[in-house]
């Protein structure tokens, strides 16, 4: 497995938290309240696995593969600029979680609107990554970066998705499956 797709298969769950997130959006401009606590977990997992682990490895991982040609040194830098203003925007979404569960007035639909806009760019960002970034990066990486790439950059435990789930995500990950099977 390279690196490609296990950053791939980090892509796949990221979504499926973002759905989760969009649906946390329908409910808010419903004027349901959603479980404002399940949608810290997923935030606080976004910015602790994301752009704490996914992010950087790929950004790594894009220096390694830089100046092969100029479409790709110029959507790697696209890319790397995005995991900045992402990680930004995940602070930003946490300090108005944290104020919602604290107790600050914060307009719902103010709220909605930032939720929104941070699921609409994250998936903007997955969407680049894997419809045009991730293949012009697989047509230009041989065998021999991959294995250089797998020795430099070890996958990180994923405290959600891995084989062992983090306690403090036990409520998300309840949560998911129950979706899952849903679905």
């Amino acid at each position: 497995m390279t690196i490609l797709t296990e950053l791939h298969q980090d892509h796949v769950n990221l979504n499926k938290l973002l759905v989760m997130l969009r649906q946390k959006v329908d409910k808010l401009r419903e004027g349901e309240q959603p479980n404002f606590n399940l949608i810290a977990d997923v935030i606080s997992y976004i910015s602790g696995y994301a752009d704490g682990f996914h992010h950087p490895r790929e950004d790594r991982m894009y220096e390694f593969l830089a100046g092969r040609n100029d479409a790709l040194d110029q959507l790697l830098s696209s890319c790397e600029k995005e995991h900045e203003e992402l990680k930004n925007s995940s602070q930003q979404l946490k300090d108005a979680i944290d104020g919602v569960l604290h107790d600050a007035v914060i307009p719902m639909n103010e709220f909605a609107d930032l939720l929104d806009d941070y699921v609409s760019r994250q998936t903007a960002h997955l969407n680049l990554e894997e419809g045009e970034l991730f293949p012009k990066i697989d047509a230009v990486a041989t065998e021999q970066d991959w294995k250089m790439l797998g020795k430099l950059l070890p996958a990180p435990e994923d405290p959600l998705f891995g084989e062992k789930q983090a306690h403090e995500y036990t409520d998300l990950y309840r949560e998911l499956i129950i979706d899952l099977n849903a679905a």
